[in-house]
Protein backbone atom coordinates (compact mmCIF):
# COMPACT_ATOMS: atom_id res chain seq x y z
CA UNK A 1 0.00 0.00 0.00
CA UNK A 2 2.52 2.25 1.36
CA UNK A 3 4.64 1.47 -2.55
CA UNK A 4 1.32 2.63 -4.37
CA UNK A 5 0.93 5.40 -2.50
CA UNK A 6 4.72 6.76 -3.22
CA UNK A 7 4.27 5.98 -6.51
CA UNK A 8 1.52 7.35 -7.39
CA UNK A 9 2.08 10.79 -5.08
CA UNK A 10 5.42 10.98 -7.15
CA UNK A 11 3.54 10.31 -10.46
CA UNK A 12 0.44 13.43 -9.76
CA UNK A 13 3.77 16.17 -8.38
CA UNK A 14 5.43 15.05 -11.61
CA UNK A 15 2.46 15.32 -13.91
CA UNK A 16 1.91 18.79 -12.22
CA UNK A 17 5.41 20.12 -12.36
CA UNK A 18 6.73 19.04 -15.45
CA UNK A 19 3.52 19.03 -17.95
CA UNK A 20 1.31 22.01 -18.97
CA UNK A 21 -1.77 20.04 -20.45
CA UNK A 22 -3.48 19.27 -16.99
CA UNK A 23 -5.10 21.94 -15.68
CA UNK A 24 -3.15 21.22 -12.07
CA UNK A 25 0.27 21.56 -14.90
CA UNK A 26 -1.21 24.90 -16.30
CA UNK A 27 -2.00 26.48 -13.15
CA UNK A 28 0.99 25.62 -11.65
CA UNK A 29 3.32 27.11 -14.38
CA UNK A 30 1.75 30.20 -15.19
CA UNK A 31 2.22 30.59 -11.15
CA UNK A 32 5.51 30.26 -11.48
CA UNK A 33 5.70 32.15 -14.53
CA UNK A 34 3.62 35.01 -12.51
CA UNK A 35 6.48 34.72 -9.70
CA UNK A 36 9.63 34.74 -11.77
CA UNK A 37 8.18 37.81 -13.20
CA UNK A 38 7.69 39.54 -10.05
CA UNK A 39 10.90 37.97 -8.59
CA UNK A 40 12.19 40.40 -11.29
CA UNK A 41 10.70 43.21 -10.76
CA UNK A 42 12.14 43.39 -6.89
CA UNK A 43 15.52 43.10 -8.28
CA UNK A 44 14.69 46.26 -10.50
CA UNK A 45 13.02 48.08 -7.80
CA UNK A 46 15.71 47.08 -5.30
CA UNK A 47 18.32 48.82 -7.64
CA UNK A 48 16.71 52.38 -7.49
CA UNK A 49 17.78 53.86 -4.86
CA UNK A 50 15.11 56.10 -3.34
CA UNK A 51 12.88 52.76 -3.19
CA UNK A 52 15.41 50.46 -1.64
CA UNK A 53 16.15 52.79 1.02
CA UNK A 54 12.19 53.14 1.98
CA UNK A 55 11.14 49.72 1.23
CA UNK A 56 14.43 47.50 1.72
CA UNK A 57 13.49 45.35 4.24
CA UNK A 58 9.96 44.50 2.48
CA UNK A 59 11.87 43.78 -1.08
CA UNK A 60 14.57 41.78 0.59
CA UNK A 61 12.31 39.60 2.50
CA UNK A 62 10.20 39.52 -0.52
CA UNK A 63 12.77 37.87 -2.19
CA UNK A 64 14.06 35.18 0.19
CA UNK A 65 10.25 34.18 0.26
CA UNK A 66 10.68 33.88 -3.50
CA UNK A 67 13.97 32.16 -3.17
CA UNK A 68 13.12 29.29 -1.21
CA UNK A 69 9.66 28.76 -3.13
CA UNK A 70 12.10 28.22 -5.76
CA UNK A 71 14.52 26.05 -3.79
CA UNK A 72 11.31 23.90 -2.71
CA UNK A 73 10.45 23.53 -6.35
CA UNK A 74 13.84 22.82 -8.11
CA UNK A 75 14.03 19.97 -4.91
CA UNK A 76 10.72 18.70 -6.19
CA UNK A 77 11.97 18.63 -9.79
CA UNK A 78 14.96 16.19 -8.85
CA UNK A 79 12.66 13.94 -6.67
CA UNK A 80 9.92 13.30 -9.28
CA UNK A 81 12.32 12.12 -11.60
CA UNK A 82 13.88 8.56 -12.02
CA UNK A 83 17.00 10.05 -13.15
CA UNK A 84 17.67 13.14 -11.31
CA UNK A 85 21.43 13.84 -12.80
CA UNK A 86 19.28 14.28 -16.04
CA UNK A 87 17.55 16.88 -15.24
CA UNK A 88 20.27 18.62 -13.13
CA UNK A 89 22.59 18.50 -16.12
CA UNK A 90 20.03 19.68 -18.59
CA UNK A 91 19.19 23.19 -20.42
CA UNK A 92 16.37 23.53 -18.03
CA UNK A 93 18.30 22.39 -14.77
CA UNK A 94 20.63 24.18 -14.77
CA UNK A 95 18.79 27.68 -15.48
CA UNK A 96 16.36 26.58 -12.05
CA UNK A 97 19.83 26.21 -10.48
CA UNK A 98 21.42 29.74 -11.21
CA UNK A 99 18.23 31.25 -10.69
CA UNK A 100 17.95 30.08 -6.78
CA UNK A 101 21.87 30.52 -5.80
CA UNK A 102 22.07 33.93 -6.46
CA UNK A 103 20.18 35.03 -3.49
CA UNK A 104 22.21 32.52 -1.08
CA UNK A 105 25.76 33.79 -2.48
CA UNK A 106 24.80 37.47 -1.51
CA UNK A 107 25.38 35.92 2.10
CA UNK A 108 29.13 35.43 1.36
CA UNK A 109 29.59 38.10 -1.04
CA UNK A 110 28.09 41.76 -1.95
CA UNK A 111 26.26 42.80 -4.92
CA UNK A 112 25.71 39.08 -6.66
CA UNK A 113 22.18 39.54 -5.10
CA UNK A 114 21.50 41.35 -8.89
CA UNK A 115 22.52 38.00 -10.89
CA UNK A 116 18.96 36.94 -9.53
CA UNK A 117 18.07 38.64 -12.97
CA UNK A 118 19.18 35.35 -14.70
CA UNK A 119 15.19 33.96 -13.56
CA UNK A 120 14.07 35.53 -16.70
CA UNK A 121 15.53 32.98 -18.52
CA UNK A 122 12.80 30.91 -17.01
CA UNK A 123 10.55 32.48 -18.57
CA UNK A 124 11.64 30.22 -21.33
CA UNK A 125 8.89 27.84 -20.28
CA UNK A 126 6.21 30.04 -21.64
CA UNK A 127 6.46 28.23 -25.25
CA UNK A 128 5.71 24.89 -23.42
CA UNK A 129 3.20 26.35 -21.60
CA UNK A 130 1.30 28.14 -24.95
CA UNK A 131 2.45 25.11 -27.04
CA UNK A 132 4.60 27.38 -28.66
CA UNK A 133 7.31 24.87 -29.69
CA UNK A 134 5.18 23.44 -32.22
CA UNK A 135 5.91 26.89 -34.52
CA UNK A 136 9.72 26.49 -33.43
CA UNK A 137 10.67 25.51 -36.89
CA UNK A 138 10.77 29.08 -38.19
CA UNK A 139 13.70 29.88 -36.04
CA UNK A 140 15.20 26.86 -36.91
CA UNK A 141 14.99 27.98 -40.38
CA UNK A 142 16.71 31.13 -39.32
CA UNK A 143 19.53 29.30 -37.58
CA UNK A 144 20.06 26.94 -40.54
CA UNK A 145 19.91 30.33 -42.95
CA UNK A 146 22.63 31.62 -40.63
CA UNK A 147 25.02 28.54 -41.13
CA UNK A 148 24.24 28.85 -45.01
CA UNK A 149 25.06 32.27 -45.23
CA UNK A 150 28.12 32.59 -42.98
CA UNK A 151 30.65 31.79 -46.03
CA UNK A 152 29.00 35.04 -47.99
CA UNK A 153 29.07 36.78 -44.88
CA UNK A 154 32.30 36.21 -43.71
CA UNK A 155 33.86 37.65 -47.18
CA UNK A 156 31.09 40.50 -46.61
CA UNK A 157 32.24 41.45 -43.17
CA UNK A 158 36.42 40.89 -44.59
CA UNK A 159 35.38 43.57 -47.00
CA UNK A 160 34.07 46.28 -44.24
CA UNK A 161 36.85 45.59 -42.42
CA UNK A 162 39.08 46.39 -45.30
CA UNK A 163 37.18 49.41 -46.76
CA UNK A 164 37.01 50.53 -42.43
CA UNK A 165 41.14 50.44 -42.49
CA UNK A 166 41.55 52.20 -45.35
CA UNK A 167 39.20 54.95 -45.08
CA UNK A 168 40.42 55.09 -41.45
CA UNK A 169 43.90 55.98 -42.41
CA UNK A 170 42.64 58.07 -45.32
CA UNK A 171 41.18 60.44 -41.99
CA UNK A 172 43.65 59.97 -40.18
CA UNK A 173 45.91 61.81 -42.95
CA UNK A 174 43.31 64.36 -43.63
CA UNK A 175 41.67 65.65 -40.06
CA UNK A 176 45.21 64.58 -37.66
CA UNK A 177 45.80 64.99 -34.28
CA UNK A 178 44.62 68.44 -33.75
CA UNK A 179 40.78 67.22 -34.74
CA UNK A 180 40.66 64.09 -32.68
CA UNK A 181 41.78 61.79 -34.94
CA UNK A 182 45.20 61.16 -32.45
CA UNK A 183 45.87 57.50 -34.24
CA UNK A 184 45.47 55.49 -37.33
CA UNK A 185 43.44 52.54 -34.82
CA UNK A 186 41.06 55.27 -33.30
CA UNK A 187 40.62 56.77 -36.78
CA UNK A 188 39.44 53.07 -38.00
CA UNK A 189 37.02 52.99 -34.79
CA UNK A 190 35.63 56.37 -36.26
CA UNK A 191 34.62 54.63 -39.53
CA UNK A 192 33.25 51.49 -38.34
CA UNK A 193 31.16 53.52 -35.73
CA UNK A 194 30.10 55.93 -39.33
CA UNK A 195 29.84 52.94 -41.74
CA UNK A 196 27.17 51.03 -39.06
CA UNK A 197 25.30 54.73 -38.79
CA UNK A 198 25.63 54.27 -34.79
CA UNK A 199 27.51 57.93 -34.67
CA UNK A 200 28.74 58.77 -31.03
CA UNK A 201 29.45 61.92 -32.01
CA UNK A 202 32.68 61.92 -29.52
CA UNK A 203 35.00 62.21 -33.20
CA UNK A 204 33.98 64.38 -35.86
CA UNK A 205 35.70 65.71 -39.20
CA UNK A 206 36.41 69.51 -38.92
CA UNK A 207 38.06 69.63 -42.53
CA UNK A 208 35.99 70.51 -45.80
CA UNK A 209 37.22 67.16 -47.03
CA UNK A 210 37.14 65.00 -43.78
CA UNK A 211 33.36 65.88 -43.92
CA UNK A 212 32.76 65.09 -47.78
CA UNK A 213 34.78 61.81 -47.10
CA UNK A 214 32.50 61.05 -44.09
CA UNK A 215 29.86 62.02 -46.07
CA UNK A 216 30.51 59.20 -48.06
CA UNK A 217 31.04 56.80 -45.14
CA UNK A 218 27.15 57.46 -43.85
CA UNK A 219 25.52 56.75 -47.11
CA UNK A 220 28.28 53.78 -47.62
CA UNK A 221 27.11 52.54 -44.00
CA UNK A 222 23.28 51.82 -45.83
CA UNK A 223 24.52 50.14 -48.28
CA UNK A 224 26.25 47.50 -46.27
CA UNK A 225 23.54 46.97 -43.83
CA UNK A 226 21.12 45.81 -46.62
CA UNK A 227 23.62 43.48 -48.17
CA UNK A 228 24.09 40.83 -45.06
CA UNK A 229 19.82 41.24 -45.19
CA UNK A 230 19.26 39.93 -48.42
CA UNK A 231 22.22 37.24 -48.22
CA UNK A 232 20.18 35.98 -44.99
CA UNK A 233 16.73 36.52 -46.24
CA UNK A 234 17.83 34.22 -49.46
CA UNK A 235 18.85 31.49 -47.40
CA UNK A 236 15.87 31.82 -45.41
CA UNK A 237 13.50 31.53 -48.18
CA UNK A 238 15.40 28.17 -49.47
CA UNK A 239 15.12 27.10 -46.04
CA UNK A 240 11.54 27.89 -45.70
CA UNK A 241 11.01 25.66 -49.28
CA UNK A 242 12.83 23.08 -47.87
CA UNK A 243 11.29 22.44 -44.53
CA UNK A 244 7.61 23.01 -44.76
CA UNK A 245 7.02 19.02 -45.04
CA UNK A 246 9.54 18.52 -42.07
CA UNK A 247 7.28 21.06 -40.44
CA UNK A 248 3.72 19.88 -40.84
CA UNK A 249 5.06 16.62 -39.36
CA UNK A 250 5.82 17.94 -35.82
CA UNK A 251 2.90 20.17 -35.14
CA UNK A 252 1.21 17.33 -32.89
CA UNK A 253 3.48 18.05 -29.72
CA UNK A 254 2.56 18.25 -26.30
CA UNK A 255 3.94 18.81 -23.57
CA UNK A 256 3.86 15.87 -21.80
CA UNK A 257 7.50 14.76 -20.05
CA UNK A 258 8.53 11.18 -20.01
CA UNK A 259 9.00 10.35 -15.72
CA UNK A 260 12.31 8.17 -17.00
CA UNK A 261 14.49 10.55 -19.16
CA UNK A 262 12.63 13.57 -19.12
CA UNK A 263 12.15 14.00 -22.80
CA UNK A 264 9.76 16.15 -23.75
CA UNK A 265 7.81 17.18 -27.23
CA UNK A 266 5.84 13.87 -27.51
CA UNK A 267 3.23 12.92 -29.92
CA UNK A 268 -0.35 13.29 -28.78
CA UNK A 269 -1.85 10.03 -27.94
CA UNK A 270 1.91 8.29 -27.56
CA UNK A 271 1.96 5.37 -24.80
CA UNK A 272 5.75 4.96 -24.60
CA UNK A 273 8.73 7.77 -24.83
CA UNK A 274 10.06 7.85 -27.80
CA UNK A 275 13.43 8.19 -26.38
CA UNK A 276 14.15 5.44 -23.69
CA UNK A 277 10.43 3.44 -24.25
CA UNK A 278 9.50 3.94 -20.70
CA UNK A 279 5.29 4.26 -20.28
CA UNK A 280 4.54 7.63 -20.16
CA UNK A 281 1.53 9.13 -17.56
CA UNK A 282 -2.44 9.32 -18.35
CA UNK A 283 -4.88 10.78 -16.36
Amino acid sequence: MSITYKRNWKTKLHEIIYEADTPAGKLFDIVLLITIIASIVLVMLESVKSIDSTYHDILNISEWIITILFSIEYIARIITVKKPLHYITSFYGFIDLLSTIPKYLSILFTGTHALVALRALRLLRVFRILKLGRYLGASNNLVSALKASRAKISVFLFAVVIVAIILGTIMYMIEGEENGFTNIPKSVYWCIVTLTTVGFGDIAPQTPLGQFIASLVMILGYGIIAVPTGIVSAEYTNQSKNKDNTIKDHINFNTQSCPNCSAENHKDNAEFCYNCGHKLNHE
